[in-house]
């Protein structure tokens, strides 16, 4: 069953990890190395089966081919997910067992922080591997990446203004955002000193306060969401939330946020959104800053360069609607289109023989 769910994925590995002692069980998913090592983050959480977290970590590790092909990185895709409690079960000792695992990749997998992981757990993890991305800062490392991965979604959103309204500006626009977690409170800020309104919700109340508090937005019940009128939602929050139930109720021109995985199924509900002349910024495109600074950190971290890299974002997205419109396919399918061409163009390049020392040492 594993491997016919990896062939039909055309996963490369899938690594269980189990360690006794510090109660670690977890597992890293790579997809695909074609453009380089799998670079994705460590997902802690408390799943009810240990199916739903191989299900999970295959999915997010696909996922991260794609955004990573798709932003112009020479890294692939790959995720780890730990099964634990990160508020209960998470210690040093799970943490460091499971960079020994990483380790022993010997860095064709390279983890960075995501849900239920931070900064200072992957210090942990750096202590027993040096293939970790998104470490504090006092190590001379990006530190966390919310901010970076707002400020492109906020870019996306900007040129997925153009594409509705016919100009980039923000202001005056009105944007729901789902979700008021660190990534969601940057884009506020962002949006908020560019003169757009806010409508936002999220089940944490203190968040949302936060967010009603430094940026004057209004605050809606988390089902209300989906119903209030607004120019553009923001899915800030949990996946699969655009779906059969939740489309049918959308009052927006356009949907750009940082959610992964937005789509419940990306085929059926890119073309729900399409029909209804809503303009889907697809996730792993819009959401992409994140991996772009802690991947910098690949080249010696440079601030300067990660923010100007985050910044095509808005060049990247206005690509894929120039596709979606020349096609007349989804936005959704014209950026998958986008990564796998990247991908099997640089296969290709790869592929190329080159003579080297030991060839000619070899036909002497």
């Amino acid at each position: 069953m594993i491997f016919d769910k990896m062939e039909s994925g055309e996963f490369e590995q899938i690594v269980f990890c189990q360690d006794k002692a510090s109660g670690l069980k977890a597992i890293i998913a790579i997809h695909d190395t074609t453009l380089g090592p799998a670079l994705g983050g460590c997902r802690i959480w408390n799943y009810d089966s240990e199916e739903e977290a191989l299900v999970d970590a295959m999915r997010l590790a696909k996922g991260m081919t794609y955004k990573n092909a798709a932003a112009g990185l020479n890294i692939g895709g790959g995720k780890s997910v730990i099964i634990a409690d990160p508020k209960k079960d998470k210690t040093e000792a799970m943490l460091r067992a499971f960079g020994r695992f990483v380790e022993s990749l010997n860095g064709r997998y390279i983890t960075a922080a995501d849900v239920g992981s931070q900064p200072e757990d992957l210090d942990f993890i750096y202590q027993e591997t040096d293939y970790v991305v998104g470490i504090s800062e006092s190590y001379g490392s990006s530190g966390n990446p919310s901010p970076v991965t707002a400020f492109g979604v906020y870019r996306a959103m900007m040129r997925t203004a153009k594409e509705v309204f016919g100009d980039d500006s923000l202001e005056g626009k009105t944007v729901s955002v789902q979700g008021c977690g660190s990534v969601a409170y940057s884009l506020c800020k962002h949006l908020h000193e560019a003169g757009a309104k806010l409508i936002v919700t999220d089940i944490n109340e203190e968040a949302v306060e936060r967010v009603v508090k430094d940026f004057g937005a209004e605050k809606v019940g988390v089902d209300e969401i989906f119903e209030v009128e607004a120019d553009i939602f923001a899915p800030c929050a949990l996946g699969a939330i655009l779906n059969d139930q939740t489309i049918p109720k959308l009052k927006v021109k356009a949907v750009c946020g940082s959610a992964n995985n937005q789509l419940d199924d990306i085929e059926k509900h890119g073309q729900m959104l399409k029909d209804r002349g809503i303009i889907y910024a697809p996730d792993f495109i819009a959401n992409a800053g994140g991996v772009i600074n802690v991947a910098d950190e690949l080249l010696g971290y440079n601030r300067d360069r990660a923010l100007d890299n985050a910044s095509r974002i808005y060049d990247q997205i206005g690509l894929v609607y120039d596709i979606a419109k020349e096609e007349d396919i989804t936005t959704a399918e014209a950026a998958d289109r986008m990564a796998e061409e990247r991908i099997a163009t640089m296969k290709e390049i790869r592929s190329n023989f080159i003579r080297t020392e030991h060839d000619i040492l070899t036909r002497r």
